[in-house]
């Protein structure tokens, strides 16, 4: 990769794993994209982007939808470029070659498509209690329904046992109260849900070696990053590359 040093290649990889397993929802898809690409990264780097935005892009170019969503690739590629990884609404549109105009009509559509998307039964998993009020009113803010909070690893079990969630938004790190992959790991065994973690270090869940988080969510995060997320967690069942 000419443009780019070997070190800010493997800096980004992180985050283009991230975002490729959003956007086909699940973590092998997601690696196997972003593997393809890799294999090819030489080609067509676009000097005027970061890497990390050349990387956003050839996975945005190289994904083929093989399900049925009410979201258009351009419009699941534009809420996830702003709301997840954290691109600016022109930078998103540069990488996927949209001009402004067109881009907020796309942006503008997808907003509305969530608006009126499924909604769904949630976990969350959270040790701090002031937290965990606060994510619960974004979960309530985005129209879904809580069945409950669980502050460590037993709770959790227990509560998804009793309420079989559709979704689970999951902390990593319980503090005393456990460990949040653990309490995931246990939960999948009796019942299969989609899981967005939450976590204020997503690169360090994100190395590719090992079976991960296919959803992950930086804090802070706003009450749109979890609607998008959430969305594609719900839809990635019927997702694939």
């Amino acid at each position: 990769m000419p443009s780019a040093s070997r070190h800010d290649l493997i800096a980004a990889l992180p985050y283009a794993r991230r975002y490729a397993r959003a956007l086909t929802g699940n973590q092998k898809a997601g690696d196997e994209l972003v593997a393809c690409v890799l294999r090819n990264i030489s080609d067509g780097i676009d000097d005027a982007l970061s890497v990390r935005g050349n990387l956003y892009r050839r996975l945005t170019l190289a994904f083929q939808n093989a399900g049925e969503q009410s979201l258009t690739l351009e419009q699941r590629a534009l809420l996830l470029l702003t709301f997840l990884e954290g691109q600016s609404f022109p930078e998103a549109a540069r990488i996927l070659n949209l001009n402004d105009e067109y881009a907020e009509e796309v942006l503008e559509a997808a907003r509305e498509v969530l608006e009126n998307s499924v909604r769904t039964s949630v976990l969350i998993i959270e040790d701090e209690p002031i937290i965990a009020m606060d994510i619960q009113g974004l979960v309530e803010q985005c129209g879904h329904h809580v069945v409950g909070v669980a502050h460590n690893e037993s709770e959790a079990i227990r509560i998804a046992a009793e309420t079989k969630p559709g979704l689970i938004l999951a902390d990593i790190n319980l503090g005393v109260g456990g460990d949040g992959m653990h309490a995931i790991s246990r939960i999948l065994e009796a019942h299969r849900t989609p899981v967005i973690f939450v976590t204020a270090y997503p690169e360090r869940l994100l190395t590719g070696e090992s079976q991960e988080p296919s959803f992950v969510i930086s804090k802070p995060f706003e009450p749109m990053a979890l609607s998008v997320a959430t969305y594609q967690a719900i839809m990635g069942r019927s997702l694939a590359v």
